[in-house]
């Protein structure tokens, strides 16, 4: 069993640091706001730190999932950011959706001062975390890799290598652009069945088996004709992870009409008070 640091316990970091425990590893955990590392080790056997640096000290695996590449630096090379303490030759593991560019920088530093890093995005939402059952696109040097797969497969039901350090983020971009078309076309069928009359239980039950099927049809549609939103990702973090995919496609000339489209409306959802609504709410801008 080894030594593990989780920083960052919000709706994903807190079941994932749970599984790593539960899988006998012993974890040390940290959180911005403190009340949550206290709730943590109330369930979970581990240890609380006061800062990132504190908690990594003696880690031969570091796990960050935090909010944003800003909050990144911070947990990484800020005054009590792990890269003060970490030792050579441990790994550095990083949950965290943020920039392509930002994965590539912690890997340059992770190499020059000899541990590895890999960056880590996850997908499955706050669902998916709970289950275990979450997917992981990584980007990073092999060797770190193999050595991190295990102790990743307790909370994951896929995971898989994509190729050198940013790819993983790369990767996570093109998952959340193929959701946010799959939403607004689903938003928009929905819609159009309810208004024409028909009984949309029976019209998914149907198409569900056939070409249309999709996670989010078969895992969202009820909640988007009861008109409830409060069952997974959030539409600010969305928009946010949509910015990041919307600049790296300016940066490799790739054209993103649809999300660009579909970012614009959640814009609109967030005018009507949704910033917490899950992503599925794109029906409310169409049946306001």
């Amino acid at each position: 069993m080894s030594n593990v640091a989780f920083i960052g316990l919000g709706v994903m970091g807190y079941p994932m640091a749970g599984y790593i425990s539960k899988a006998g590893h012993n974890v040390t955990v940290y959180n911005r706001t403190k009340s949550k590392a206290e709730k943590w080790i109330n369930e979970f056997k581990g240890v609380m730190a006061e800062t990132p640096s504190e908690a990594s000290a003696n880690a031969d695996f570091v796990f960050t999932c935090v909010g944003n590449d800003e909050d990144l630096k911070e947990v990484t090379i800020g005054n009590d950011g792990i890269f003060n303490t970490i030792k050579k030759g441990s790994i550095y593991i990083d949950h965290t959706t943020a920039s392509a560019d930002i994965a590539r920088k912690l890997y340059k530093s992770a190499t020059a001062h000899g541990f590895g890093f890999l960056d880590a995005p996850v997908s499955g939402g706050q669902a998916g975390a709970e289950n275990g059952a979450l997917t992981i696109m990584v980007g990073g040097f092999e060797g770190a890799f193999k050595k991190a797969e295990p102790i990743m497969q307790s909370y994951s039901k896929k995971t898989k290598l994509l190729g050198p350090s940013g790819n993983g983020q790369l990767a996570k971009m093109v998952n959340q652009i193929c959701i946010a078309g799959l939403v607004q076309g689903l938003s928009e069928g929905i819609n159009f069945g309810i208004k024409a009359g028909l009984n949309m239980e029976d019209v998914i039950e149907v198409i569900s088996k056939g070409a249309a099927q999709s996670w989010q049809m078969e895992n969202r549609y009820k909640t988007m004709i009861d008109d409830k939103f409060e069952f997974g990702f959030a539409v600010d973090w969305m928009r946010k992870d949509l910015k990041i995919a919307l600049e790296e496609a300016k940066k490799n000339g790739s054209l993103l009409p649809i999300t660009e489209i579909v970012d614009q409306y959640y814009g609109e959802v967030q005018k009507m008070g949704g910033n917490r609504w899950d992503t599925s709410s794109l029906i409310k801008r169409l049946s306001k």
